[in-house]
């Protein structure tokens, strides 16, 4: 009775986790993407966009990319809740490996994306005096705001991105725990 009351909260977990996920990354992809002002300079408008910054563009597409795969797995761990745990342990394995596989890779690339833009966003605060760059938030104050409410989302979403990975490592590797006790009747070694 207890095992089931501790899997329960395991599902739980996950499906929070993951619609967590979904809207932040939805969150800070719409915020970076719809982010742009324009200034006028010597009668000239120059606008600046999310596309201004590469690492902005990597940022949207690693953010929307997380929130598809996030709201197609809480859909799959629903069903998954729904139906029961009927399938079988080898169906199990190789759909644990999967997701556990798509879990790191996506928490890879999501952090990677925000690191590279919270380094591209410090230059633009802060310019490069030794490269003569100056910062370009003084000028494009809304456009910097609003950057920074998307990146502060993206960081969340990647922390919630690492969460997801070490419960898809616990779920996994639970599979191949020895619930007899085999391991410590044969002297204590690996079971592999």
């Amino acid at each position: 009775m207890a095992g089931a009351v501790a899997e329960r909260k395991v599902k739980v977990a996950e499906v929070s986790l993951r619609a967590l996920l979904c809207g932040l990354a939805a969150l800070a992809a719409a915020l970076v993407a719809t982010d742009s002002q324009t200034r006028t300079f010597f009668s000239f408008d120059k606008k600046a966009t999310f596309t201004d910054m590469k690492a902005m563009v990597f940022l949207v597409v690693a953010s929307g990319v997380a929130a598809g795969y996030s709201l197609l797995q809480a859909a799959r761990c629903c069903v998954a809740v729904a139906r029961g745990t009927g399938s079988t342990p080898l169906l199990s394995r190789a759909l644990a490996w999967c997701v556990f596989s798509c879990d790191q890779a996506l928490a890879y690339v999501l952090l990677a994306a925000v690191a590279a833009a919270l380094q591209a966003s410090v230059i633009a605060k802060r310019g490069q005096p030794e490269l003569q760059w100056m910062g370009i938030c003084g000028m494009y104050g809304a456009f910097c705001r609003q950057a920074g409410g998307g990146l502060a989302s993206a960081v969340a979403a990647g922390l919630a991105a690492v969460l997801l990975a070490f419960l898809s490592a616990f779920n996994l590797f639970r599979l191949y725990g020895d619930k007899s006790g085999g391991a410590a009747r044969n002297g204590g070694g690996a079971t592999w």
